[in-house]
């Protein structure tokens, strides 16, 4: 059998490019007879559907798959163009044909930061008093990502599924909004979607359910072997409390050996880390279920495992599925804790003990098992680069702990690495998420703004250490704030050398109880806000890593009222600079 062609990252294509190059060459091979080694030149010429696949990502999920999607249109007879959300306007939409959307949801129900601008455009056109339906020709679908711990889940998949049929365009299949274990969901959707649009007529609802999932996740032939799927086993070799004696807050330095797993990353990518539960709290479940943890029950790849070591290592205890609640007919309401999880869903039992201690039922160990959901990695911003830290990555974690219902809670990943996993002996499964959308510029000449209050810092960390250690030449501009310098001063001694270096140029902050007065990073921002103007003019880039529903969207304001003041400009224009700042991928942000 003769392999199709593949356009490696190396090849000097931009990535939709070389997505519609692999997608081309796939799907010309997955058909045509081969003659001595080469297409038959007759069959080669067979016209292909064309096909836009869109993405709106935020940490790169995605983006991802977004190309996945085109490498399978192109097996499907597809000439699959994959575009970032801030490349298409409305105008180009009126001229598509096929178009094939996948988003994320982030924060309190936005769309990503790419995707803003086209989400406005449609939802203005959309809302019109009379909208034109000038979408008449586009047959699409559209694929939704986001968590079911949060209330406005996939709600930007929605958004545009909802504005593109009102401005005409013909929906093949259904929209499929997937939680964030999506893989299942997502195969099938994509199947179907692509039939469907193979088809020169709309398909309803019905082929969704009975389509085949063909798609099979594959990993890339030049990827790594570890991923995902087949997290790496590190050993975790240090974590410490950056904070001093006194702080109401916990961050940890974490530190991971990579060596053996063939994993490598980039300044500004994620690291996945699978968890386990806290111990008192599957002992709490087990007490709850009547149970000694030694029962049989499914693991989720079908083996049969103790209960203990399922609810320790495989399922999910944090909020309890539809499925949970009908099992233990659980009918608490439960509220969040202001300042604590504001995001998450703010109706029912807050985690599966919750479900548990109100419920009526008491299920058998396999039914229980049966209605959890499988646990999911976290992914955290990689504080280390690897020219600087070969053979290692580091993370900044913050723990999570409050109470509620008379109940200590803990942040399932963050208190696992703070607490139970021990440094020299603890293996932990992790994978590089990669995040094209925020990196350090192309060249090192390129001044940087970076704004990462508390464990936002992490990022930047990265950026600081692999610009010095690629000998960068760039001004370097770090906006850090937290609680109290005397205890959450995260990395000052690090940065205090930076400093001295000359690798961090300035530094301010912004330390919000250590007078009367609270002061965020966002004031820092308008007190200088004719140099921070004065370095945007120069071509620096923006970024920010943080708390999205707050600090984020203050940090953004304050951007638009620095281009006012220091610019001269009126809000619409501000906001049209943001907006060419964000076009010129000048402004980027990692937020959660």
């Amino acid at each position: 059998m003769t392999t199709a062609p593949f356009i490696p990252d190396t090849a000097p294509f931009s990535a939709e490019q070389r997505a519609w190059l692999n997608g081309f060459f796939a799907g010309m091979f997955s058909r045509t007879p081969v003659v001595g080694g080469v297409p038959s030149p007759r069959e080669a010429s067979t016209p292909l559907t064309p096909l836009t696949i869109l993405f709106g990502s935020q940490t790169g999920t995605a983006e991802g798959l977004a190309k996945r999607v085109a490498k399978e249109a192109g097996k499907r007879s597809f000439a699959a163009t994959v575009l970032d959300m801030a490349q298409c306007d409305l105008a180009k939409l009126a001229g598509e044909k096929n178009l094939l959307l996948l988003t994320s949801t982030y924060g309190d129900g936005e769309p990503p930061d790419n995707a803003k601008a086209l989400h406005a455009a449609l939802q203005a056109a959309a809302s019109a008093s009379e909208p034109t339906r000038s979408l008449t020709a586009l047959r699409f679908s559209v694929c939704a990502f986001g968590d079911t711990n949060y209330t406005q889940f996939c709600k930007a998949g929605i958004d545009f599924d909802l504005y593109l049929e009102k401005l005409g365009a013909t929906r093949v299949t259904p929209r499929v909004d997937c939680d964030l274990d999506y893989e299942e969901k997502f195969t099938a959707w994509l199947s179907s979607a692509l039939t469907a649009l193979s088809s020169s007529s709309p398909v309803g609802a019905s082929l969704l359910a009975t389509a085949p999932s063909e798609v099979a996740p594959t990993a890339e032939k030049s990827g790594p072997a570890y991923s995902k799927k087949n997290p790496f086993p590190a050993l975790l070799l240090a974590s410490r409390n950056l904070n001093a004696p006194g702080s109401a807050k916990q961050v940890h330095h974490v530190e991971f050996d990579l060596t053996g797993s063939g994993l490598a990353y980039e300044a500004g990518d994620a690291l996945g880390v699978f968890p386990h539960n806290c111990p008192a709290l599957v002992a709490d479940v087990l007490a709850a279920l009547g149970c000694d943890g030694e029962e049989a029950v499914p693991a989720p790849d079908g083996s049969t495992v103790p209960l203990r070591r399922a609810l320790t290592e495989f399922y999910d205890l944090g909020k309890p599925s539809p499925e949970m609640l009908q099992l233990v007919g659980a009918t608490l309401v439960a509220t969040v804790p202001a300042g604590v999880a504001s995001k998450l869903a703010p109706t029912g039992p807050h985690h599966v003990i919750d479900a548990l201690a109100t419920g009526a039922n008491k299920p058998t160990p396999s039914d229980f098992v049966r209605a959890l959901k499988r646990i999911q990695p976290r992914l955290y911003s990689i504080s280390s680069s690897p020219r600087a830290h070969a053979g290692q990555v580091h993370l900044t974690v913050g723990a999570v702990r409050y109470d509620l219902h008379s109940r200590a809670r803990k942040g399932v990943c963050s208190t696992f690495l703070a607490d139970r996993a021990a440094p020299g002996e603890a293996r932990v499964g992790i994978f590089v998420h990669s995040n094209n959308a925020f990196r350090p510029p192309a060249s090192g000449d390129i001044p940087m703004i970076m704004v990462g209050p508390g464990t936002g810092i992490a990022p930047f960390r990265a950026f600081l250490h692999d610009r010095k250690a690629a000998g960068a030449k760039g001004k370097n501009w770090l906006l850090f704030g937290d609680q109290r310098a005397a205890t959450d001063f995260l990395y000052r001694e690090e940065l205090a050398a930076l400093q001295h270096e000359g690798v961090l140029t300035r530094l301010d902050t912004a330390f919000s109880r250590d007078q009367p007065e609270k002061i965020y990073v966002q004031q820092r921002m308008t007190e200088n806000a004719a140099e921070l103007y004065a370095w945007l003019e120069a071509g620096a880039h923006f970024y920010v890593c943080g708390d999205a529903s707050r600090m984020a969207k203050d940090v953004d304001a304050a951007l638009h009222a620095v281009i006012e003041r220091a610019g001269g400009k009126n809000s619409e224009q501000a906001a049209a600079y943001v907006q060419a700042l964000r076009a010129a991928k000048r402004y980027a942000r990692d937020v959660y």
